[in-house]
Parts: structure tokens; C-alpha cells; sequence
């Protein structure tokens, strides 16, 4: 079967991001689909006359567009890009011939080219949902204006009418557009597949980050958070924790890599509230290769969010990451992945709101070794058993399967 993957943003285990798409599209090239990539690239080798720059490696191709594209950009800036993208993405798209076309957002524009390739060449389509958009970024307040939210609903709404399958990235997600779209997803397959848990990349990784070596001491207890810096992660909340917990137990630390908009600003308070190089380090990012070193070399890896509602259904790769690596799991908000730490006893969920009660329970909790070691078996059985790249494709097989014999 010839797989058109349509992704703004892929990324190589090489690079600093998320690999979901790769590590997806390699299980596909193992079953024998042939698959080709249509996304963006801010390698400036990839700006050529041509406008599109194609390579071909590990068995598939790749067909980038330069389009610079960071979280430090502005909502429109950002918008701009989007609308570049879907504009020549939807004509090169048309005159490729695959039998099914695989989109996958964020964000929701991603939608239109395949929209486009099924109404006028009939090709089939997945929609990838990777979070509940434009649901979401309305309710952080990023887009205000009433009519453009009813156009972004409505177009929401047109892909999942068309769509031959809707892959949503956890069960609230399901359940938000089944509980929204009703007639539009009728009679069509919904089938949640999680992000994914790469074992083979994280938990065969026997290398170690010397913390001493790196950070300048030697702490207690680590807690790693390897993502970006923006609008909805939640690194207010994480200093504000570091700056409870250092009063009670200063050998708790917290180690945060990556980048976006606002990571000078984190940084900034982090050192207004005096625990940046004490109990808080803030390191530049690194490629998803790098990652399995620095899980390996901690005590627990964690995910925030900010307190919107719309944002507890996320499908985080730190969470998946943390799990494939053996580690327990901190978080702080509400949902399904509360819901299946708490179930499955895979580490630990603060309340949306600090109080010192919850921070002092926090740092007694990582006093309770044993509890830590039955936290990190259950991890790795859990993402072996549920979350595998193994799991993930078997149930893209079918949905291709489902697809093709309709």
C-alpha cells in the first residue's frame, strides 16, 4: 500500500522532537507500505529553487518545504506558516498518487490538502488528532474572534465528515469529538491509538549522565521535564514547586530541557525566586537520541500542563517517554492519564493548585524507595503491554485494513 504522511512538523530521532510519525512510519516500511513524508523543514539546505527538497533514507522518502517555524513565533506569524504550508502542501499532494493519505495534526489545517485529495482524486484519508484543536487553543484564549472560531469548529467538523477513519490520541480525546461531532463521525472507524512508549530506544539504553559532573552536585532525588517552553506547559508551575520544596528538602531537583517562547521568561523567574542553579536547571534541548541517557540517569519524569480542561486529554510524549524508560510519572492536572497513573500506580499527581499539605507530601514521597522501585516495574509493564510502537502499528494495520476493503 502506497502511505502519504502528512506532518508539519516530522522529525528524525536525530533532531530535537517528537518521533511518533518516524517511528510509525518505519513499523509501516517494515509491513511492506510504501510511504512518503510531505512536511516542513528550518534547515536552510532544504531551500532550493525547487521549493521542494525530497530525500530518501531508511526505506522511505521525505519531501520537505523550508518554512522556518518556532514556539517563539507570534499566534499569527505561526498562522502564517500554517497557511503556507496547507497552500503548497494541498498542489503537491495532488499530484501524488498513494492509496491512502495519513494526516496528522497539529495543527488542524493539516486537514485541507487531504480534504482536497479525496474531493477531487477520491482518495481515502485518516485524521490524526493529536490533541482536541481548535478546542484547545480557544480556551488558553489564543483565538478570541467568534467568527473565526465558528470557521475553525466548522472545518473541524468537515474533516472528520470526510475523514475514512479518526485516530485520536487518547479516550478523552475520542470522547470530546464523539461528544461534539455525533453525526459527522457515525459509521466510521475511531480508533484511540496512544503515543507511543519506544522501548527499544529507551529502556536498552545502559549509558548514564553524570549529574554530579553536569549540574555541579549530587542530589537526592531528580525530576526530569524534557519539552517545550510555552504557553500551556505549565514551568510557572514547576518553579513555584521548586521554590516550596526547596525549604523542606533542598536535595530534590529539577532538571528542565528543551526550549520555546518562553523559556528566557521561566528563566527569569526562576532566578527572581532564587532557586535557578540551586534545586532548578535549565538546560538546552536535545535530540530524542540523547533523551534515553538523561531518563536513565533520573529519578522520575514528569508532565504539566496549565489549569484549562481542554488540555488534560493531551497524549504528552514526555509521559510515554517516561514510562518506556522505567520511571515513574509526575503530573499535575486531572484526566485520563491521572486516572491511569493512580489505577496502575505509575508514580505521582500533584492538585492544580499547590498548597505546602501537597508539596510536603510530594517530598515525602520521594523518600519511599520501595514504592519507587513497584512504580518503575509497573511503568515499563505498562508501556509495554499498552503504549509499544509493537501495539501502535497492529492497530494501524487494521485501521488501514478497515480502509482499504471498504
Amino acid at each position: 500500500m502506497k502511505i502519504l504522511y502528512l506532518h508539519q512538523y516530522f522529525k528524525f530521532p536525530t533532531e530535537n522532537g517528537g518521533t511518533r510519525s518516524y517511528d510509525l512510519t518505519k513499523s509501516f516500511v517494515k509491513n511492506d507500505h510504501e510511504v512518503t513524508v510531505i512536511s516542513t523543514s528550518n534547515d536552510p539546505q532544504y531551500k532550493t529553487k525547487n521549493r521542494w527538497e525530497s530525500i530518501i533514507t531508511e526505506g522511505f522518502t521525505v519531501k520537505y518545504i523550508y518554512l522556518p517555524y518556532g514556539n517563539e513565533l507570534s499566534y499569527i506569524q505561526r498562522a502564517l506558516v500554517f497557511l503556507k504550508f496547507l497552500w503548497f502542501a494541498t498542489f503537491k499532494l495532488l499530484k501524488e498518487k498513494p492509496d491512502v493519505v495519513l494526516a496528522t495534526s497539529t495543527p488542524l489545517t493539516i486537514g485541507i490538502p487531504a480534504l482536497f485529495k479525496k474531493w477531487i482524486h477520491k482518495t481515502p484519508f485518516i485524521f490524526e488528532a493529536r490533541d482536541v484543536w481548535p478546542e484547545a487553543v480557544i480556551a488558553i484564549g489564543a483565538i478570541t474572534n467568534k467568527w473565526l472560531q465558528k470557521l475553525l469548529y466548522f472545518l473541524e467538523k468537515t474533516i472528520y465528515k470526510n475523514a475514512s477513519a479518526i485516530v485520536p490520541l487518547s479516550t478523552d480525546m475520542k470522547n470530546s469529538i464523539e461528544t461534539r461531532y455525533p453525526k459527522a463521525c457515525k459509521n466510521k472507524p475511531i480508533v484511540v491509538i496512544e503515543n507511543l512508549s519506544e522501548i527499544n530506544r529507551f529502556a536498552t539504553t545502559h549509558s548514564f549522565i553524570n549529574i554530579e559532573e553536569k549540574l555541579g552536585l549530587k542530589p537526592r532525588f531528580s525530576i526530569l521535564y524534557a519539552g517545550t517552553f510555552g504557553r500551556v506547559n505549565g514551568m510557572d508551575y514547576v518553579i513555584e514547586l521548586a521554590k516550596k520544596t526547596l525549604k523542606i528538602d533542598p536535595e530534590i531537583i529539577f532538571i528542565l530541557i528543551g526550549d520555546g517562547a518562553l523559556k528566557k521568561e521561566i528563566q527569569s523567574v526562576a532566578r527572581e525566586k532564587e532557586v535557578l542553579h540551586k534545586n532548578v536547571f535549565i538546560l538546552d534541548p536535545i535530540t530524542k537520541d540523547e533523551l534515553p541517557f538523561w531518563y536513565k540517569s533520573v529519578n522520575m519524569g514528569s508532565s504539566f500542563v496549565i489549569p484549562i480542561k481542554e488540555l488534560w486529554a493531551n497524549s504528552a510524549n514526555k509521559f510515554f517517554d517516561t514510562l518506556a524508560a522505567g520511571k515513574p510519572i509526575l503530573i499535575n492536572h486531572p484526566g485520563w492519564q491521572k486516572t491511569t497513573i493512580e489505577k496502575d500506580n505509575l508514580g505521582y499527581v500533584l492538585p492544580e493548585k499547590l498548597t505546602q499539605q501537597a508539596v510536603q507530601d510530594f517530598c515525602y514521597y520521594t523518600t519511599n524507595y520501595e514504592l519507587h522501585a513497584t512504580q518503575q516495574k509497573n511503568a515499563y509493564n505498562k508501556a509495554t503491554t499498552r503504549y509499544s510502537l509493537e501495539i501502535a502499528s497492529k492497530k494501524y494495520q487494521k485501521v488501514l485494513n478497515l480502509i482499504t476493503n471498504n
